[in-house]
């Protein structure tokens, strides 16, 4: 399954030790946010994008801890050797 550059991207960032939060106001979703394994905050993350991900099972939460990879996830993922 090819799956687009911006979420290769997410789940590569991931593959290395990211991760997603999200932030809720009375159970609906309000901000999402994708942080390097550094704590930084990538820019261009969205909501749609997460529902992408999400739909596809590349990525999961559980017991309430942030969004994490999935073996499906780095399953999706491609090698890339800069990083890039």
């Amino acid at each position: 399954m090819d799956i687009s550059r911006a979420e290769q991207r997410i789940l590569h960032l991931m593959a290395q030790g990211g991760r997603i939060e999200i932030t809720r106001d009375n159970r609906k979703i309000e901000i999402v946010s994708c942080f390097t394994r550094d704590g930084w905050v990538y820019p261009g993350f969205g909501l749609e994008l997460f529902r992408k991900l999400k739909r596809l099972k590349a990525i999961k939460s559980s017991a309430g801890q942030p969004y994490r990879i999935t073996e499906r996830g780095l399953k999706l993922v491609r090698a890339q050797l800069d990083n890039k």
